[in-house]
């Protein structure tokens, strides 16, 4: 059985990504923030909002409970001062809340109490979400049967790519 942690990350966030665009939907501010202190600028891509969301469900998978605090050190950076030394400054709060208030309406995440440890962690339907990817005929997903046959993956595009293959 193949678990979260098998399928590479890029391929999980932006799956995970591309069916948050349908659930959650941005702030209008969103277009024009920046992420943190230590940006200059907001992010180029139109879809950063469901990145960050998707990236933010798989941090709470691994290293749930966690809460707004330890999110924002995870998304700070350094900022960069001319001459003077490099500090680190964390990422925006305000876009941790609203994303994990937006997922908790959704049923995605709960919050919890682990012993000292207060935070949110992954509901069944949040790991249904970050897992749910396309199986192929063995039963297991895609990026993890090419990565267990080290074989390159093959686009077939007419009869130019079955002559290549041929040879």
């Amino acid at each position: 059985m193949t678990g979260i942690n098998d399928i590479k990350v890029e391929n999980l966030i932006k799956n995970t990504a591309e069916k948050l665009k349908s659930e959650i939907k941005p702030p209008t501010w969103a277009t024009f923030v920046k992420t943190g202190a230590h940006k200059q600028r907001p992010p180029v891509d139109s879809n950063w909002w469901f990145v960050r969301a998707a990236a933010i469900l798989r941090r709470i998978y691994l290293l749930g409970p966690i809460g707004t605090n330890k999110l924002a050190n995870k998304y700070g950076g350094k900022r960069k001062k001319g001459t003077l030394p490099e500090k680190s400054y964390t990422g925006s709060r305000s876009i941790i809340r609203k994303i994990l208030q937006q997922l908790e309406e959704k049923g995605y995440i709960a919050k919890t109490k682990k012993g000292v440890h207060n935070g949110r962690i992954l509901t069944p339907k949040g790991v249904k979400l970050l897992a749910g990817t396309k199986k192929n005929e063995s039963g297991r997903t895609k990026e993890v049967a090419r990565a267990t046959t080290n074989a390159a993956p093959v686009i077939e595009t007419g009869a130019e790519s079955k002559e290549i293959l041929k040879q």
